[in-house]
């Protein structure tokens, strides 16, 4: 994978402050000569480098850029090219003739006469590829033989080669058969270049390009009867295709497809390269999926894995849009008959270029995800996974993309992270902590692999706790980009999942709780609800060290963001406090209480999400969980929370709600005569109330849960012994209970039917 050039231009090139170049750019009475150094000397200054990039761009220099081209495009195309294209609506014909003429120029592509011809082989590696490979805006440094200056690409070989005492003009000439005899298309060519450094792997560059204008202009110069800007003009659409901003490609317009297959079929790579980032970029629907499988274009990426290393990385790329969670378009061309194809593709996870492995790693996962049928070979598992492994340590965007690869292949699949912990993926991953602090990137990726690796095997846990994993946590909570926070969070969160190590209370300690309380409130929308997964799962640990959650303010904090107006914030918060008030003590029940009021609690059971209604009706039924004196709680302020309750019941809310109201109300039943007749009052209608009592209809609920948890609850308002029992059991004889128990008795669901057998049990023996 190319890196960016460390050699320093020529001595005798003198940098221009950026104020200086701009003026160069936007002053009319400067030359083509001199607009034509500014711009050269504008890509040189900026290929590679982000810093000077966002120095030009708050000079505005990309709108500066695009006047020169618009000047350019109306000077020299007025006449020659008609019809211009808006959009990608081209006039297929029209396209063909101008891709037709395009693939004989290219293929003298490079052929320059003069002194230039010694330096054709070398312009050629170079120029192939240039941008692809790793985004950085063509820098690269492997220009060989005599050829010792700085070298950003096959322009500046081609500007570079001059003699010293020759004027510029003579230099156009001397290249003329490379660039074309106007230095009109030289400018073009040059600003194209431009614009595709400002565009590459910068999202406030990309965004300029588009506000300036720059991606509807380049789309006009595509038909461009010199070959030399059409190369250039797709090298930059290319650029902007790789980023967010681009706008995207309808494939579902007939014209646009013809379009496309014309780029995937040219013999250029800077064309087919266009091709395929369209494709990557827009490619999300299985419409389009399917539209791009029937029309050819899959088979075309196919044939062009076999190309050169830039149409194979694209290729790959491209592939992996198309198959992605697509089994239909997947199976057609890695199922039976086609597994040459599937060969070829693990076989470049072995290639010698960083990218390509990477590349082929990613789709063989998109193949597996369509399809689980797919790739069972253990092998090629084991394979994958040291592949991802050993590109971690890639000095380039390699090493920062790897992590995120190999969380996707062990997400949600224990086999894979079973194999991945066998070659010491935990260890493996907790040793790159320290080496990459520094990059951000890889830091958040390595994080949520370890995530994914704990996210269902306790000995992952175990192993990275072991391995003192908790102080890179501590460390990286800390972090100033919301990425890695958020990363760090999720790992913590599926860290806390072992039941071994809460119940050890290896998590609840002030320094842990202090670093994500701020998390709750952070800036960023995804640290917050990352940090509420790793504290929800925290706060559940056993009830002596409740405490030091509640000495820290965990509480008031949950309890004002209960209030929030997002829903997600508001299910979070709740579920906290749920896990606070897991088998917590008196005195933990009511300071939690006091925090968040009986008048909030009930509003939460009232909330317009019914996740929010679930989760809050699993709190108080946390907080009746116990002595009588917590079950009092649902009594007070004239029974405020059992009223919200019985409107759960009343307004038969979804069955996840439900389930959680009946068991606050078998809770209460396990409490005293008081509490009991409370419940009695609230789920059986009076004498002249004809409709049938809620609880009748529960019991005949397609939801095994339903019947299983009002089986509890009538077997706590029938327990034996209890002075008001015979009572209970007369009503629930006179609604109809007894028979329907009776009925539960051959229930399908064994927990529903152990319930009903103890209440039908209760329920006669009092009887009789």
């Amino acid at each position: 994978m190319p890196t960016s050039a460390t050699s320093s231009p020529p001595s005798n090139t003198t940098r221009s402050p950026p104020h200086q170049l701009l003026r160069r750019l936007t002053t009319t009475a400067a030359c083509s000569e001199s607009k034509l150094k500014a711009l050269r000397e504008l890509k040189n200054q900026i290929i590679g480098n982000p810093t000077r990039k966002l120095a030009y761009l708050r000079l505005n220099a990309v709108s500066a850029v695009v006047s020169i081209l618009q000047l350019c495009f109306h000077n020299n195309n007025d006449d020659d090219v008609s019809g211009h294209l808006r959009g990608f609506n081209y006039v297929s014909g029209h396209v063909r003739g101008v891709f037709g003429d395009v693939n004989v120029v290219g293929r003298g592509f490079g052929d320059v006469s003069g002194h230039v011809r010694g330096f054709v082989d070398d312009v050629n590696v170079v120029g192939r590829g240039l941008d692809d490979v790793n985004n950085v805006g063509g820098v690269f440094d492997d220009v060989r033989g005599h050829v010792r200056g700085f070298v950003d690409d096959v322009n500046d070989v081609l500007d570079d080669v001059k003699d010293v005492g020759r004027g510029f003009g003579d230099d156009v000439k001397d290249v003329g058969g490379g660039f074309g005899d106007d230095v009109k298309d030289v400018i073009v060519i040059q600003g194209a270049a431009v614009i595709g450094s400002f565009a590459c792997g910068l999202d406030e560059g990309a965004k300029a390009v588009m506000e300036a204008g720059a991606f509807d202009l380049l789309l006009k110069l595509m038909p461009h009867p010199n070959f030399k800007v059409v190369d250039a003009v797709a090298r930059a659409l290319k650029l902007i295709y790789q980023s967010k901003f681009a706008p995207k490609f309808d494939f579902l317009q007939e014209k646009n497809m013809e379009y496309l297959i014309l780029l995937l079929n040219n013999e250029n790579e800077n064309l087919t390269g266009l091709g395929a980032s369209i494709i990557t970029h827009s490619c999300q629907t299985n419409a389009e999926q399917k539209v791009l499988s029937d029309t050819g274009a899959t088979e075309r990426l196919l044939v062009l894995l076999r190309g050169s290393l830039a149409q194979r990385d694209a290729s790959l790329e491209s592939l992996a849009s198309i198959f992605k969670d697509n089994r239909e378009v997947t199976s057609k061309f890695v199922g039976p008959g086609n597994g040459r194809m599937l060969r070829d593709i693990v076989d470049l996870t072995k290639d010698k270029c960083p990218r390509t492995r990477l590349l082929a790693c990613i789709l063989l996962i998109v193949i597996r995800n369509a399809d689980p049928l797919y790739l069972q070979e253990i092998q090629v598992k084991i394979k994958l996974i040291e592949v991802l492994f050993e590109l971690v340590h890639d000095s380039g965007q390699v090493g920062d993309e790897a992590p995120f690869a190999l969380s996707k292949l062990i997400s949600d699949n224990e086999e894979v992270q079973k194999l991945a912990f066998d070659a010491n993926g935990v260890d493996r991953l907790c040793d790159c902590f320290n080496k990459y602090l520094s990059l951000p990137r890889r830091l958040e990726g390595i994080f949520l692999a370890l995530a994914d690796l704990c996210s269902k095997l306790e000995c992952c846990r175990s192993r990275f706790l072991a391995l003192k994993g908790l102080d890179f946590v501590v460390e990286a909570l800390g972090h100033d980009r919301a990425e890695v926070r958020a990363a760090t969070c999720i790992c913590l969160r599926n860290v806390t999942r072992s039941i071994k190590n809460l119940s050890a209370h290896e998590f609840m300690n002030e320094t842990l709780i202090h670093l994500l309380l701020p998390l709750l409130c952070d800036k960023s929308y995804s640290v917050q609800v990352a940090a509420f997964g790793a504290i929800n799962n925290i706060v559940v640990d056993c009830m002596p060290h409740k405490t030091v959650a509640l000495r820290s303010g965990v509480v008031k904090i949950l309890a004002g963001l209960s209030k929030s107006m997002d829903s997600t914030i508001r299910l979070n918060s709740v579920r906290a406090l749920k896990n606070l008030m897991f088998l917590a003590s008196c005195n933990c029940k009511q300071e939690i209480l006091l925090e968040l009021t009986l008048s909030t609690l009930t509003s939460l059971i009232c909330d317009s999400e019914a996740s929010v209604q679930e989760q809050a009706l699993s709190l108080v039924r946390n907080l009746v969980d116990g002595s009588v004196d917590s079950i009092d709680y649902v009594l007070a302020e004239d029974c405020l929370l059992l009223n919200a309750v019985k409107r759960q019941l009343e307004n038969r809310s979804k069955d996840e709600v439900l389930v959680q109201a009946v068991y606050v109300l078998g809770n209460v039943a396990s409490g005293n005569e008081l509490h009991k007749e409370a419940v009695m009052q609230l789920i059986f209608p009076q004498k002249d109330d004809k409709n049938e009592s809620v609880i009748c209809n529960l019991l005949k609920s397609n939801d095994s849960r339903l019947r299983t948890a009002v089986g509890w609850l009538l077997i706590n308002l029938t327990l034996p012994d209890n002075p008001g029992t015979c009572d209970r059991v007369t009503t629930l004889r006179d609604v109809g209970i007894v028979s329907l128990l009776k009925n539960m008795m051959n229930d399908r669901c064994m927990d529903a039917k152990l319930r009903a057998k103890t209440a039908h049990y209760q329920v006669i023996e009092h009887g009789d």
